[in-house]
């Protein structure tokens, strides 16, 4: 799995699609053609903040994610990169 360091940078892939649920939200790359569940509003507020924050843990803080909280959610932002859903970007 691809390990998400707190203190990187990460945007949605430009070919990702987010749609709003009451549940969390749908992702949706035009690319693969994959689509991911959140399952989780904080989750989905984290991901729609990663490209205006300076790092991952910088998303999390501005979703309201408590530090010992922290390792839970870069796990599912690396699920989230591994299906191509995230990239890395320069920070």
């Amino acid at each position: 799995m691809t390990a998400v360091e707190p203190d990187t940078a990460w945007q949605l892939h430009p070919q990702v699609s987010v749609r709003p649920e009451p549940f969390g939200a749908l992702l949706y790359h035009f690319g693969t053609r994959k689509l991911s569940f959140l399952k989780d509003r904080t989750l989905l507020t984290v991901v729609q903040g990663l490209a205006d924050a300076a790092t991952a843990r910088d998303a999390c803080e501005a979703a309201g994610v408590a530090d010992e909280h922290l390792p839970i959610y870069l796990r599912a932002l690396g699920t989230l990169a591994d299906s191509k859903m995230l990239v890395e970007r320069a920070a």
